[in-house]
């Protein structure tokens, strides 16, 4: 199994193997920030923090999703554990409590990926088993039903599921043969199957096979990308967040131009951010508190160059901000701030990239509504 089939959408800094996470080999600190009115900095209290501050001592993550007051995470061992809010049961742990420190998801130790949508989670397993649980009210969670579980539920029975990505009530998952599947709520056709009906199991988006990644899918769109390098997009657009150049929603996946030199994608909330093959970092969509990154505050349904750097690594995107790694390893942010979400010890509001602290260690990050989570090497 390659490192992409392994760790999807894994931030690799230079020196960094990911495959080594199963030895061990690197210690893996966790750092979290922003809003924690529902213990979701799992700090072991609800006071808000505007800078980073370390959960615990345990230097054994590896894996992070943020979602509305929860999050989720794997560590080196294969554990998953949950913390913040517990309503609709989302943490998996049974209930329906809101936790302030990690807590353990049963005792398996063959979870591979983990992603977070509005109230629910996904979660693959090293087997290749697809697993739901929190809310379901528009079947989001796959399982052919609209019932809440509060602990992680089969979907079907199929061991080649690789990437899972969650949405506002809907998810969106790719096969290790390079399908696309997608499930839950289509208003606006942000399914991607050339209607605006709701579907409670998966259901395959078009015949094609090239399918390379599908990103945090928030606000009801879709982004994915395929292994040619092409950009695709389709759902709501009033914003321009498909960048396509227009505000039209599509309910079928739509190019992005067409260029084939897109690599890394990420999806906030009415906005989108992407990552080249050269390191350039590029933005489009909604923009009123400068989370595009371009030092205004204008929409923009097409890709907007970030900046002139070459050296973006991995971007993240929440409610109206940002954060993003570069390959020397630093944390930038920018974007909405009103409750220390930027992790730069204060609450003003940039439009264009600022630097989180000055360590060199970052290697991945994920945001919530508005908090982050973050590991360090």
């Amino acid at each position: 199994m390659s490192i992409r089939q392994m760790f999807p959408g894994s931030i690799v800094k230079p020196g960094f193997n990911p495959l080594a996470a199963q030895t061990s080999t690197y210690t893996y600190y966790l750092n979290t920030w922003g809003v924690n009115n529902q213990g979701q900095l799992g700090l072991g209290n609800t006071t808000d923090r505007s800078s980073p501050n370390q959960v615990g001592s345990l230097t054994n993550w590896i894996k992070v999703a943020a979602g509305y007051g929860n999050v989720a995470a794997i560590k080196t061992d294969g554990t998953l554990w949950g913390w913040g809010r517990g309503g609709n049961g989302v943490l998996g742990l049974g209930n329906t409590t809101n936790y302030s420190s990690p807590k353990q998801v049963g005792t398996l130790t063959n979870w591979l990926n983990i992603a977070s949508g509005y109230f629910f989670a996904l979660a693959t397993k090293t087997d290749g088993t697809l697993w739901s649980w929190g809310a379901n009210d528009r079947g989001q969670l796959g399982l052919g039903n609209t019932t809440y579980y509060s602990s992680p539920k089969q979907v079907g029975s199929l061991t080649t599921w690789l990437k899972v990505a969650g949405g506002n009530y809907h998810s969106a998952a790719i096969k290790t043969d390079g399908t696309l599947w997608t499930w839950g709520y289509n208003i606006y056709g942000q399914l991607g199957l050339n209607n605006t009906t709701y579907y409670s199991s998966p259901k395959q988006v078009g015949s094609g096979t090239t399918w390379r990644d599908v990103a945090e899918c928030n606000s009801f769109f879709t982004i994915a990308t395929k292994t040619d390098g092409t950009l695709w997009s389709w759902g709501r657009n009033d914003n321009g967040a498909l960048g396509l150049g227009n505000t039209t929603n599509y309910s079928s996946p739509k190019q992005v131009g067409s260029l084939t030199t897109w690599l890394t994608i990420n999806g906030g909330s009415r906005f989108v951010l992407a990552i080249k093959t050269d390191g350039t970092l590029w933005s489009w969509g909604r923009n009123g508190n400068g989370q595009l990154g371009l030092n205004n505050l204008t929409d923009y349904s097409s890709p907007k160059q970030v900046g002139a750097l070459t050296n973006w690594l991995n971007i993240a995107g929440g409610y109206n901000f940002t954060n993003s790694v570069k390959t020397d390893g630093t944390l930038w942010t920018w974007g909405k701030n009103n409750l220390g979400q930027s992790g730069l010890g204060n609450l003003t509001e940039y439009s264009s990239p600022k630097q989180v602290g000055s360590s060199t260690t970052w290697f991945n990050t994920a945001c919530g509504r508005s908090n982050v989570v973050a590991l360090l090497y």
